[in-house]
């Protein structure tokens, strides 16, 4: 009747068709919140128990018909030396060449045969070892993943042959500036201590480490007190437990002379490395302050704080429109090609600070402009732009954990970092509790009047003093 009343052009037809869409509107809007509540509350638990030898094995179970499986180890290029710098990048390389019980032809088949997919990767505190595969040949992959961590041959020929691939690696990577950019920024921030050695290694190391430097570093660091066993997707708790036990006992937990590696404390330093290069098109330019460690309750402010800053990259379009301050002056003066803040975490530390894009002649304000945000995070940040941040990352958090490989992925890392799965339920109230007072707070305790860490790399003549960087830290107010 409302629908007639609206057609014929009725005052009273027009009020009853808001009211009612208003209604269903926010009839709607309730549901949804309900929904969000209820999902939180119906995530799967995260099962834990630990082997005897002290590996530990966890596990979430969602229904899926695929797994992931794979093994995090408390072991990066951060326990390495000057000497031995490569090792658990070069271990990354041949983990699935060959094992005592298979060798590489074999393995690869029997992964093939399943459909799984195999995979690896090394960051500067964890190795990780994962495979996907449909949930009914869990047991298999298990075995796999065990044959491979604890047979592998290493044998000479395939050392040499890998030798050579990690350094076309090596060169490919000078081409990725961004990364480049990285590496120098972890080696003038974390001068002098491990943290700074690049994941991949000199290329000296690579041209030398041997079998016997490689068995070593195995031999130090592959304990299993350092291990976890993650999967995530089609998978029972108690069978992959009985599997761990089957596969994984053996790992020994005993250092040899009873010397357990302790990793040496790192120490931030305020610096700048520049690498001018005016061929390049394009500057790229980060900059850092030392930010919190993965249990510092100081974490989830500078994560709120990184989301408020956001990020902007011109091939998307957009910007003018965008929440985020920064991106809109960029955008509208066309400042840079891309911005990105980035919060990067370890044990004991962290790097909070902005890399952007941008050609040799906007260097200058450009910074100016990234630095002048974080001036305001410590003094005059409001709690609409916090809200909005809190809401942008509790979102992102939830996309991240999109599939199981990212699960599995999280379940192991955080074991390793917390010592136990945080649910996303108490990520959410976490950053809920967070206010603009409280992000003015951390913020001034980690940036306001710090010595930042720069790395620039390309055209970067018009790159200010380090002097004038450091002053542009702090507001001479009055």
């Amino acid at each position: 009747m409302a629908a007639s009343m609206y057609r014929a052009g009725s005052a009273v037809g027009r009020v009853l068709v808001r009211a009612r869409n208003t209604s269903a509107l926010n009839l709607k809007r309730h549901q949804s919140a309900v929904s969000y509540a209820q999902t939180l509350l119906n995530i799967p638990e995260t099962n834990v128990s630990t082997l005897d030898n002290g590996l530990r094995v966890a596990s979430e179970e969602s229904g899926h018909p695929t797994c992931t499986v794979g093994v995090w180890i408390g072991a990066g290029s951060r326990y390495e030396n000057e000497s031995n710098n490569g090792s658990a990048y070069f271990l990354e390389h041949m983990a699935f060449k060959g094992t005592k019980k298979r060798p590489q032809a074999t393995l690869e088949q029997e992964v093939e045969s399943i459909g799984a997919h195999l995979n690896a990767y090394t960051s500067r505190e964890h190795s990780a070892y994962f495979i996907k595969a449909m949930a009914k040949d869990l047991p298999k992959v298990v075995e796999i993943l065990a044959d491979v961590l604890q047979n592998n041959i290493l044998s000479e020929s395939e050392i040499e042959r890998q030798r050579d691939v990690i350094l076309r690696e090596m060169e490919e990577i000078e081409f990725s500036v961004q990364d480049v950019v990285f590496d120098h920024l972890h080696r003038m921030a974390y001068q002098g201590t491990p943290l700074g050695n690049t994941v991949i290694g000199p290329s000296a190391n690579a041209k030398n480490l041997s079998r016997k430097d490689l068995m070593e570093y195995i031999n130090l660091h592959y304990k299993a007190p350092r291990m976890v066993l993650a999967a995530a997707g089609g998978v029972n708790h108690n069978e992959l437990a009985d599997l761990a036990k089957q596969h994984f006992s053996s790992i020994s937990y005993q250092y040899e002379g009873d010397v357990v590696p302790v990793l040496a404390p790192c120490r931030f330093t305020g610096s700048e490395i520049r690498v001018r290069d005016d061929a390049m098109p394009f500057a790229h330019i980060a900059i850092a302050v030392e930010g919190a460690s993965w249990t510092n309750p100081d974490l989830i402010p500078l994560m709120v704080a990184n989301s408020l800053i956001g990020s902007l990259d011109r091939t998307y379009g957009g910007g003018k429109n965008v929440s985020s301050r920064l991106a809109r002056i960029s955008r509208e003066n066309k400042l840079c090609e891309s911005f990105q803040t980035f919060n990067t975490c370890y044990s004991d530390t962290g790097l909070f600070g902005i890399h952007f894009v941008t050609d040799a002649f906007n260097i200058e304000d450009m910074l100016h402009f990234a630095q002048g945000e974080w001036m305001r995070l410590c003094t005059s940040v409001t709690e609409s732009e916090v809200n909005r941040a809190k809401n942008v990352l509790k979102t992102s958090l939830v996309e991240q954990l999109n599939g199981t490989t990212p699960l599995c992925e999280d379940i192991g890392r955080q074991l390793l970092q917390y010592g136990r799965r945080i649910h996303l339920e108490e990520w959410i109230a976490q950053i809920d509790a967070v206010d603009a007072r409280r992000v003015r707070e951390v913020c001034t305790k980690y940036i306001y009047d710090k010595c930042p860490a720069v790395a620039a790399v390309g055209p970067v003549e018009q790159l200010p003093d380090y002097n004038r960087t450091r002053s542009a830290m702090y507001w001479l107010r009055f």
